[in-house]
């Protein structure tokens, strides 16, 4: 077995006790494979059993919304009480040694304008960004009472997909969200317990995993997706991004998923300093220094290429875990060729059409369809930017006069 081989095998436990059999993880992506109610269907099933084959220790599911009424994407799978709605989704990964676990996220302000006529956030600040504010009406302030109801909704949630039989549970911290948008002073004005200054920002995710943890019990893992940073000027900065990471430690998760930006700056598409692309890893200078003010096990997603440069992060100690998202969708088994020892680069095959705001869409689109053809036992389509825009208007077009009729 190389060097290469045993690092990404290596078994890892988590502080409650789980392990993860290897250190390769799907990371979140969003299928847009629920049905017209927003529950799962068998062409996701199908999709996670591929992946479950992939060889991955753990895949994490796209953005399970917790709130039926509350959607980021009009075929989002929605929670709801009834657990036996998510057991066949459950079991994809049986007969192999993967483990699948739920991510649940609320939309706040980021949910599109035909989903979601007066959306809610922790302050009625619309979307900077006169492009993206077309998208997406006005936001109003939760009310106090509210904001308890979405954190119950979480623990509820996460209880119901653990019945269900997931493994794990992660909460998305990051890209916009609505915890995204408490911890942020730009999309969190209040001046109540849930805002004001930094400790009060972080108080909505930190009762968020405290009741998720109550929902699901000591032994399974609880993990959370944060930004590094949102990247806008007065907004959610490193330094009090790594104040997160602390209380996070501290309130006991067991993973932490690093990730940045937002979809008015979106980091976690892909852009960064050449320096930082160089060695493959995004927010690999941030994990080092999460490390230092936390010992929660790090996983770090996007950039990784190369099976020396997954080893490499691995072997610096910034972090435990690798992040795969858009290169097990063009290539499922990846996993299993990094465990087996080849020397197999991660691909990217996304067609560029050279304009910043039509590729932005075409790299969300283009992988959604791909999933969607995995889902389908299909390969790979490696036709060019413009049928996948046009595919893309229609199929969005059409998810959003049903989800207008429904």
């Amino acid at each position: 077995m190389t060097a290469t081989r045993e690092l990404l095998a290596e078994p890892l436990k988590l502080r409650c006790g789980a392990v993860l059999p290897n250190r390769l993880v799907k990371s979140a992506l969003s299928e847009q494979l629920g049905d017209r109610r927003n529950a799962p269907t068998r062409k996701l099933y199908e999709l996670y059993r591929t992946w479950a084959r992939g060889g991955a220790g753990a895949l994490i599911t796209g953005n399970v919304m917790v709130d039926p009424a509350a959607l980021g994407e009009p075929r989002n799978v929605a929670a709801t009480p009834d657990a036996d709605v998510y057991r066949p989704w459950a079991s994809a990964v049986d007969g192999t040694d993967t483990r699948l676990w739920v991510q649940l996220n609320h939309p706040g302000r980021q949910s599109p304008r035909y989903l979601s006529r007066e959306p809610v956030a922790p302050s009625a600040v619309p979307f900077g960004d006169r492009g993206v504010r077309t998208a997406f009406a006005a936001p109003r302030a939760l009310t106090s009472e509210e904001i308890e109801v979405i954190i119950e909704r979480f623990g509820v949630a996460a209880r119901t997909f653990v019945e269900a039989g997931f493994a794990g549970v992660q909460i998305h911290g990051a890209h916009g969200y609505l915890v995204s948008q408490f911890l942020s002073p730009l999309t969190n004005l209040r001046t109540d317990a849930w805002g004001g200054d930094a400790v009060r920002r972080r108080r909505f995710l930190l009762e968020v995993v405290r009741r998720v943890r109550a929902a699901v019990g000591d032994g399974v893992p609880v993990s959370v997706k944060l930004n590094s940073a949102d990247f806008q000027r007065g907004g959610f900065t490193e330094e009090e991004s790594l104040q997160v990471v602390h209380a996070l430690g501290e309130a006991g998760i067991d993973l932490l998923e690093v990730s940045g930006g937002t979809y008015e700056k979106a980091a976690m598409m892909g852009s960064g300093r050449a320096s930082t692309v160089a060695r493959e890893a995004y927010f690999l200078d941030y994990a080092a220094k999460a490390r230092e003010v936390s010992d929660v096990a790090l996983m770090v997603t996007g950039g990784f290429a190369t099976p020396d440069g997954m080893t490499d992060a691995l072997r610096s100690g910034a972090l435990d875990v690798i992040g795969l998202g858009r290169p097990l969708v063009v290539d499922p088994g990846l996993p299993a060729r990094l465990l087996g020892g080849e020397d197999v680069e991660a691909e990217r095959r996304c067609p560029k059409t050279g304009i910043r705001l039509a590729d932005s869409l075409l790299e969300i689109q283009w992988h959604t369809r791909q999933m969607h053809r995995i889902a389908a036992g299909k390969p790979v389509d490696r036709r060019g930017a413009l049928p996948t825009l046009v595919q893309a208007g229609l199929t969005d077009g059409l998810n959003a006069f049903r989800r207008v009729r429904g």
